[in-house]
């Protein structure tokens, strides 16, 4: 590829990144400087020392925790091309000499804050499309009682069309978001040079003044300029569909410059009028203005809120790989893009969960109370496993990582602190639903964990099975039967289960192991492993990433090169289901074991989620006590 064509490609994926990986913390202006000046319980004074100390706060959070951590430093911290927390996870336990003490703590912060991105995920399309939508009532105040109502049309259907897929949409998100950038630059740019003085904010000492004259105000502002840094993390979240590149070119291309003129615009506006504190984005616009912009804002956060409904889906996929959450129905929407993926459940309950919020808090200055705590979490954890990634993999020495990420992890606590300040006014939301993300992810694993141990116990040993199967007294049926296990070394259940009933065996038997790795996706060269038993018996193992589509029959075409052919139409695909019964006095509590036999019974079968034909599958119980 020449040069000139590959800077074509980098500059058409920059503009293709703006709308995902961009919309939520480009939505930011619409709320950030408001609820600093404007927020009911610690609101700070409208004074020029105080407009330049915030501005100077934006100006450096942007530079150090964006531009520095998020778009130099954690972007190259990807799983082979892969980011987000739970590929980070991945690639850290990769690592294979880290203690097992360590292991056990990178597991248990990766789900933390996998669980905390759960929450920041409603809250998302929540706050900015509320926001968006209050325009209206700036425009004229009869939109003010239809607010809440046109909100939650918006976002139901949002919600609606998530089955469509986002190809088609997802074409438009990036002109789009292009100029809505475009608008925010410009607004900013005109109440610049209306009072250029706002650029002294550039300075860090105003910062340092703000925060020196009242510690304790400047502390709790703190809280609510990190909305500005809100966001962030879809930068690495994202980075698998577009690239470091491209999300860099866009960054200080466009995206940076944009936010910083139009953060330093409300500023102007607010030394002018500091009045215009009740809305100071949409009062920057021109009168004629107004309602356009409306309309783009609503354009420019439903983008945003359809990226992060799509991280959602996607860190799903990457929980149910790894083992973490059970099998649920999950559809691919596009032929091309790999990752345009719907999952009607997660679906449907994002979508009570937004509606939720919106109807419990009414405006985005509520709501912006319960922003920013679980965001914080997630980038807390982010550092501790970047640093990881730095001294173990990239060869950092002690005495450059220390101080990098310990300046890094200090500016993130220190936003952490001043968001905890918000707990009672909202605050408690995400922490609520991450703790119960958390519990649902870590019983899943422990009850599977059990249930496992449990099976073993009742196991017979494959070799053994095979030499005293092998009598002439055995019916042989033409065909394949292949019965998928987690235990190579093992007799299925389900096979059991056939030759007691049945008393059959398939001329061809292929005992199949589903195996994930820690890496985003498996080449099809390596994705089967044949080995032969005897004239009958089969053991194969089957290998996907964990952002690859468990297609079990397509995987199992690849088996031919390695000796074992498998006619299609003649295969039948035998499956264990267990119903798990809850015991008082078990490893596990009694009511984390019936939340685990729900979580069961709930659970998508393994014939939809492996893609095996329905009419060729053969399920076959048994009960387990754990």
């Amino acid at each position: 590829m020449s040069h000139e064509s590959s800077s074509d490609s980098t500059a058409i994926l920059a503009l293709a990144a703006l709308g995902v990986v961009y919309g939520d913390i480009g939505t930011s202006p619409l709320y950030a400087i408001k609820e600093v000046f404007g927020n009911a319980h610690h609101p700070v004074p409208i004074t020029p020392e105080n407009v330049l100390g915030i501005l100077s706060l934006v100006f450096w959070s942007l530079v150090i925790v964006v531009s520095f951590k998020y778009v130099m430093l954690i972007l190259r911290a990807d799983n082979k091309g892969e980011g987000g927390i739970m590929a980070l996870m991945a690639r850290v336990l990769a690592d294979e000499g880290i203690s097992g003490r360590t292991r056990q703590a990178v597991i248990l912060l990766g789900l933390c804050g996998a669980a905390l991105f759960y929450g920041d995920g409603l809250i998302t399309p929540a706050i900015s499309v509320l926001s968006a939508v209050e325009g209206l009532e700036v425009a004229t105040p009869v939109f003010a009682p239809y607010i809440v109502p046109i909100t939650l049309g918006i976002l139901v259907a949002l919600f609606w069309i998530q089955s469509q897929g986002t190809a088609k949409v997802g074409v438009a998100f990036g002109p789009v978001t292009c100029v809505w950038f475009v608008a925010l630059a410009a607004l900013g740019v005109m109440q610049i040079l209306r009072h250029p003085s706002v650029l002294a904010a550039l300075w860090p000492g105003h910062a340092l003044a703000f925060l020196g004259a009242d510690p304790r105000l400047g502390f709790l502002a703190m809280g609510s300029v990190f909305l500005v840094v809100t966001g962030a993390e879809a930068l690495y979240a994202d980075m698998g569909h577009f690239g470091r590149r491209p999300i860099r070119l866009a960054w200080f291309g466009l995206v940076l410059p944009a936010l910083l003129l139009n953060y330093f615009g409300q500023g102007a506006l607010l030394l002018e009028d500091p009045a215009t504190i009740r809305n100071p984005f949409y009062l920057m616009a021109p009168d004629w203005f107004l309602l356009p912009l409306v309309g783009l804002a609503t354009a420019a956060t439903v983008i945003a809120s359809q990226a992060v409904i799509t991280g959602v889906y996607s860190i799903t996929q990457q929980a149910i790989q790894l083992g973490y959450a059970p099998r649920m129905e999950l559809l691919h929407t596009s032929g091309r893009q790999m990752g345009q993926i719907y999952m009607p459940g997660v679906n449907w309950l994002m979508l009570l969960g937004v509606i939720a919020l919106v109807l419990a808090f009414k405006s985005s200055t509520n709501l912006a109370a319960a922003y920013g705590i679980a965001v914080t979490g997630t980038m807390i954890i982010t550092t501790l496993f970047a640093y990881l990634v730095a001294r173990r993999q990239w060869g950092w020495r002690k005495r450059l990582a220390m101080p990098v990420f310990g300046v890094l992890l200090a500016l993130d606590l220190t936003f952490l602190a001043a968001n905890s300040t918000k707990i009672f006014d909202g605050g408690w939301f995400p922490l609520v639903f991450g703790g119960v993300v958390y519990l649902l992810l870590t019983t899943w694993k422990a009850g599977r964990e059990l249930l496992d141990e449990r099976l073993d116990t009742q196991a017979l040993f494959l070799k053994d099975f095979i030499t005293g199967i092998e009598t002439p007294d055995t019916t042989t049926v033409p065909g394949t039967a292949v019965f998928l296990t987690p235990y190579p070394e093992h007799v299925p259940h389900a096979m059991l289960h056939n030759l007691k009933h049945n008393k059959v065996l398939h001329e061809q038997v292929a005992l199949v192991t589903v195996t994930v790795r820690s890496e985003p996706r498996v080449p099809d060269a390596q994705r089967v492993v044949v080995e032969r038993l005897n004239h009958r018996f089969y053991r194969v193992g089957i290998h996907f990433g964990f952002m690859d589509t468990p297609d079990v029959p397509a995987a199992l075409e690849w088996c031919a090169e390695q000796g074992l052919d498998m006619e299609p139409m003649t295969t039948s695909y035998f499956l264990g289901r267990e119903t798990v019964i809850p015991r008082v006095g078990a490893a596990m509590p009694y009511w984390r074991e019936a939340l685990f036999a729900t979580l069961c019974r709930n659970a998508g079968t393994a014939a939809d989620y492996f893609g095996l034909p329905p009419n060729q599958v053969v399920e076959l119980g048994t009960r387990v006590t754990l």
